[in-house]
């Protein structure tokens, strides 16, 4: 049913291998994590390699599936090339917004693939925004442009009450990195699906104008 292209098995392979080196070596662990601190002293490198390092096989595991779900959809459309794109610039997108964020926690650190993943994610939704996406405990398609909006509205819920250890900002750091360049590199969705653009962009608005009106306060 899912294709693997090359460009999508060199992407896995990489993060498997580079979260397998730092599973066994703590210090290149240490070394490549994303870290406000080292960031701000100049290791600017974190910004990237932090993106193949995972917390275990578990974190390692969700990210490639979801990756593998999706990449297919991006690929068919935008070629491996601009696939690519998307994947690197979700990435940075997603460390960009966790540092402005938490510029001042020189302690915060965080390692996984799921902003750039996130961002494949939006994509796919954004280029085939009537997809359905399947969810454990819902046990009804939904479609694809519900499915992103509600994903980043409690991403912008995780991010004020700081649930979990999860990297709530990354993630819709990906996920805006992912429609941002989407829309750039396929301008003519303006002309074809402008009504599902209107719709997933209804979250970015919101976390720009929650953070405006300084109601978007973490708890400390």
């Amino acid at each position: 049913m899912y294709n693997l292209s090359l460009v999508t098995i060199a992407i896995i392979a990489a993060n498997v291998i580079f979260s397998m080196k730092g599973f066994d070596d703590r210090l290149f662990f240490e070394k490549y994590k994303f870290n406000i601190g080292n960031i701000r002293r100049g290791e600017q490198i974190r910004m990237f390699s932090s993106g193949f390092l995972h917390v275990d096989t578990q974190h390692l595991l969700f990210n490639m599936l979801t990756l593998y779900f999706f990449a297919d959809a991006v690929i068919i459309e935008l070629g491996e090339i601009n696939f690519v794109i998307i994947y690197l610039a979700s990435l940075v997108f997603g460390n960009l917004l966790s540092l402005y964020f938490h510029k001042e926690e020189y302690w915060y650190s965080a390692v996984g693939a799921s902003g750039a993943v996130t961002g494949i994610l939006y994509a796919a939704i954004l280029l085939r925004p009537d997809m359905s996406l399947y969810m454990f405990f819902v046990p009804i398609p939904i479609p694809g442009y519900i499915f992103g909006i509600g994903y980043l509205a409690y991403s912008i819920y995780g991010m004020k009450n700081r649930i979990g250890n999860i990297g709530h900002d990354a993630h819709f750091g990906g996920a805006v990195g992912g429609y941002v360049v989407t829309l750039l590199l396929m301008p003519s969705l303006f002309k074809t699906d402008l009504g599902h653009i209107g719709l997933l962009a209804i979250p970015i608005v919101a976390l720009f104008v929650l953070y405006k009106t300084g109601k978007l306060n973490k708890n400390k």
